[in-house]
């Protein structure tokens, strides 16, 4: 190896707010990968590349670096594009239930590999498992044959993978290097490029609710992602929403899936069917299977209209191994011992549903983890939420609270009776779409 190729010189050039080379970074992600850097090496270089950054091409380079560190999906053989989504994460988005469905449905296949969730922000994958015996371990050859077969798979990241993010991802959650636009790009980036897509479109969120706290933070993370993304010959969109108050009226694994089955019936909340047009009309353009938006539309509202999206979901967990049954009866999915309904004191208009509070009352309830290892309980969490700008009268209900422990009940009641907030003067619904990148 080249003496320039040495951890400790790659580390200090960083350090010293030098550019780091292709060969550089890739020698950096090789490290993590095969163990020939200690943990301590590689967490110094993070944190160097969290006070230093990166320009663009070396966000370029250790994305695509990320993504060639283990096996890339080959779907060239499938003749249908393929298109994918991602969201960067926030309360009671379970928009990727629904919308991947309605794509397959369109024409257009989604390999979607995805993740878990932690802390605050719900995990689809979390969120398929809440359906009984829905298997999100698929092998890769699996996954291709799915692909072919149903136009649609939902799977966890594969060890195949981009190995390396798994690594640094672990490091980067414990030396406090998450927050880094860089490190970010390459996380998420790595693994979308790897499923063998052709188009991707992202759903970048801000606010109380999101990992990005401001829209000046969430646009230029989606500036960062898009032309990265680009750069890689790799088409890209990103659009900016927002995450004061969660999104739709459930937050919970099963209670979404409920939510997201009503979607596909035409019966979905406004403001979660808003944003999921916003990104399906986008990942059908950029697919090339429609010219305009509002021809793109059109074939969405037919998918749902026709029924052919919840046939096409019904498939999907019927494909990979879930009781299909819920799909016409959400009623089988899990039930919680305690359903509570929260109610007004006063009448007047709802002026706030703070998304972080109720994702901590959902926490508290087990639908979420606040540690990797930790389990979670599918049929817990909140629904019927009410939405700002709603009027309600005194003693209707705010929420109904699902609840299998009776002390984790009457604690998130008190953490949601803080969170929605109400006034005597209409409040105008907020803004829940911003600027496309792309």
């Amino acid at each position: 190896m080249s003496s320039t190729l040495f951890p400790q010189h790659i580390i200090a050039k960083k350090r010293d707010g030098g550019v780091l080379t292709g060969d550089e970074i890739r020698a950096f992600v090789a490290g993590a990968t095969d163990g020939s850097w200690a943990d301590y090496q590689l967490s110094a270089l993070l944190m160097a590349i969290f006070l230093r950054g990166m320009n663009r091409e070396e966000m370029s380079a250790y994305t695509e670096a990320m993504m060639h560190s283990g096996v890339v999906a080959d779907l060239s053989a499938l003749a249908m594009p393929k298109a994918d989504k991602h969201s960067t994460g926030g309360v009671g988005d379970k928009v990727s239930l629904h919308l991947a469905p309605m794509i397959a449905a369109c024409g257009v296949a989604v390999p979607m590999i995805s993740g878990r969730g932690l802390g605050h922000s719900g995990g689809t994958l979390d969120k398929l498992e809440a359906i009984p015996g829905f298997n999100v371990n698929l092998s890769l050859e699996d996954y291709r044959a799915q692909l072919d077969r149903v136009g649609v798979a939902l799977i966890g990241q594969t060890k195949e993978l981009a190995p390396a993010d798994k690594k640094l991802y672990a490091l980067r959650d414990v030396t406090a290097t998450v927050e880094c636009i860089p490190l970010i790009c390459g996380s998420i980036l790595s693994k979308k490029l790897a499923e063998g897509i052709d188009v991707l479109v992202l759903d970048v969120k801000f606010g109380r609710g999101a990992f990005m706290k401001d829209e000046t933070a969430a646009r230029e993370l989606a500036e960062a992602l898009v032309s990265t993304a680009t750069a890689m010959n790799k088409p890209t969109r990103a659009i900016i929403t927002a995450m004061d108050q969660p999104l739709g009226r459930a937050v919970g694994n099963a209670l979404e899936v409920a939510e997201s089955i009503a979607c596909l019936r035409g019966e979905g909340p406004a403001n979660t069917m808003e944003v999921t047009f916003a990104l399906a009309e986008q990942m059908l353009l950029l697919a090339k299977v429609a010219d305009t938006k509002e021809e793109a539309r059109a074939k969405l509202e037919k998918s749902i209209s026709s029924g052919a999206a919840l046939a096409k979901f019904r498939d999907l967990v019927a494909a990979q191994g879930g009781d299909a049954n819920v799909v016409d009866d959400p009623a089988q999915l899990p039930q919680a011992k305690h359903q509570v309904a929260l109610t007004a004191a006063q009448s007047g208009y709802v002026a706030e549903v703070d998304a972080m509070e109720v994702a901590l009352a959902a926490l508290r309830l087990g639908a979420g983890r606040a540690k990797a290892e930790d389990a979670i309980d599918p049929a817990v969490g909140v629904s019927d939420l009410v939405k700002v700008g709603e009027r309600v009268e005194a003693d209707s209900r705010l929420c109904t609270i699902h609840a299998n422990d009776e002390s984790a009940l009457a604690e998130a009641k008190t953490i949601l009776s803080t969170a929605i907030s109400l006034i005597e003067k209409p409040v105008t619904a907020p803004r829940l779409i911003g600027k496309m990148i792309g």
